[in-house]
């Protein structure tokens, strides 16, 4: 069986820590003696952390569910925010997150919990940060957006507090840019989305947070700001991150996990059947879908 758990932005780590071992005693109640099948290697879940609002996370944690369900293996997803995330992969009460970006935007983390962590490597390569604007906006670089603040509201919509994003936009971009007067608005990642939808649908100036791979940039008329200063960084890698205890508990799937790659051009298509062409959250059917139509790259994933 699969379950999911939404935890509230903002809770307190032993909280997360408490709910995430009570989901563990739930979920086994619940499975008893039949948890996993003969082809798990594991006699308790997988426990998949997914971070609120990353659409690239969500649509390989929602892939890898399907995936290691087929195989025989309980899977039980969590949406957390970033920071509560990593303490609890820490502390053993995750297994796994698909979603760490390095080497910049989730370096803090690392640094802070490496010790117990297991990076196991990239899956995509082409993941950058961006500050973006509607595609007919006057300005075409960070360098301009001061000076021309009050057309996009004298407001840069943001996302999840405590997403690297967010530190690097407030603590390098704004700054760097003499962006003070402006207000970074601390939201989600779906509100920052609506605004989006709203200002385009208005035809108004907008400026957001953002970041690639997103299906935003095929759904909406949106370009990147120029970063001149390189103050976002590089493209990042994304990297699969577990805790000690996952490959212990579950070597089949650490394995199948490491050797995990997906392009860009496949993960905008997932994305894009998820989050852009379907309107809801019951993904079962969409994931079936996607895979009957990519089961070639599918089966390749653990072959």
């Amino acid at each position: 069986m699969t379950k999911r758990k939404n935890l509230v932005s903002g809770i307190a780590l032993a909280g997360v820590a408490a709910l995430a071992l009570t989901g563990c005693a739930t979920n086994a109640d619940d499975a008893g003696s039949g948890a996993g099948s003969m082809e798990g290697d594991g006699d308790r879940p997988i426990e998949i952390a997914v971070f609120n609002g990353w659409d690239e996370g969500i649509a390989a944690s929602y892939l890898w569910e399907a995936i290691l369900t087929e195989k025989g293996y309980d899977v039980e997803l969590t949406h957390a925010d970033v920071a509560p995330v990593y303490a609890g992969l820490a502390q053993g009460d995750f297994d796994l997150v698909l979603d760490t970006w390095l080497p910049i935007t989730h370096a803090d983390y690392m640094e802070q919990y490496g010790d117990d962590l297991i990076d196991l490597g990239v899956w995509n390569d082409e993941a950058a940060l961006t500050i973006a604007v509607n595609e007919d906006a006057p300005i075409d670089s960070l360098e301009e957006l001061a000076e021309n603040a009050d057309l996009f509201g004298n407001q840069i919509i943001g996302i999840e507090p405590g997403s690297g994003l967010m530190r690097i936009t407030g603590d390098e971009v704004v700054p760097g840019y003499g962006l003070e007067d402006m207000t970074l608005i601390e939201s989600s990642t779906p509100a920052m989305l609506a605004e989006l939808q709203s200002a385009t649908d208005a035809g108004e100036n907008v400026v957001v947070t953002l970041w690639r791979p997103h299906w935003a940039y095929n759904a909406f008329p949106i370009k990147d700001l120029e970063d001149p200063q390189g103050l976002l960084g590089e493209a990042e890698g994304i990297h699969s991150v577990g805790s000690i205890a996952f490959g212990d508990d579950f070597p089949e799937v650490k394995e199948w996990i490491s050797d995990f790659e997906m392009p860009s051009d496949l993960l905008y298509s997932l994305e894009d059947a998820m989050f852009n062409a379907y309107d809801g959250d019951d993904y079962g059917p969409i994931l079936e879908q996607w895979i009957a139509d990519n089961q070639e790259y599918v089966d390749s994933l653990t072959s």
